[in-house]
């Protein structure tokens, strides 16, 4: 499988992966798979899969898009670094962060150096993106504005890339993408 270990790339001992993950942490563009591919690798693991928007939304009593709506994206992000920071102290965990988590400098600090944190980044091209998020535009606006959606994508395609790891799935199913994780972890 596909993989690129960013330490490889950047020798950084501070940005190195896990030698041995306690938890592994899913980023990615939307329609990236985080979502489908978390609870297939929990399930193998024996761990538990947490998506963060879901509790997010859980804690607050409304939608994601309510709180942006109600409160802004700074404050949200600040609000789901917290929520990020607490569940991701737990071991035997995988957690699926929402597509703009990455943007949050706090967040990305946190995964790339908490011991026993494995930061993997689910890649996928945009068009990918396109394909398998049609018929969700009701749920992601986004979708209908290409411009902005582009746009986007390409401020965070280099802070996805800053993970421990960086799996091209555009071509993977789950289940591969959940073996490249392994496999990446070393733990498959």
């Amino acid at each position: 499988m596909p993989t690129q270990l960013q330490s490889e790339a950047n020798p950084d001992p501070q940005h190195s992966p896990a030698a041995s993950p306690r938890r592994i942490v899913l980023t990615g563009f939307m329609g990236s798979g985080k979502t489908t591919v978390g609870p297939l690798l929990a399930g193998r693991l024996g761990w538990s899969f947490i998506d963060v928007d879901d509790i997010i939304e859980a804690e607050a009593g409304v939608t994601i898009a309510e709180l942006f709506a109600r409160h802004g994206e700074a404050p949200f992000r600040d609000r789901e670094h917290l929520t990020i920071a607490r569940l991701a102290a737990a071991d035997a965990l995988v957690l699926a962060m929402g597509g703009g988590a990455i943007e949050h400098p706090a967040t990305r600090d946190l995964l790339l150096t908490t011991p026993g944190t494995l930061l993997v980044h689910l890649e996928v091209e945009l068009a990918t993106t396109l394909d398998r998020c049609r018929g969700t535009e009701h749920l992601r606006p986004i979708l209908a504005d290409h411009a902005n959606l582009a746009s986007r994508y390409q401020r965070r395609l280099p802070l996805y890339r800053t993970a421990h790891v960086s799996i091209p799935v555009d071509a993977l199913t789950p289940e591969q993408a959940a073996d490249a994780i392994l496999q990446a972890a070393r733990l498959g």
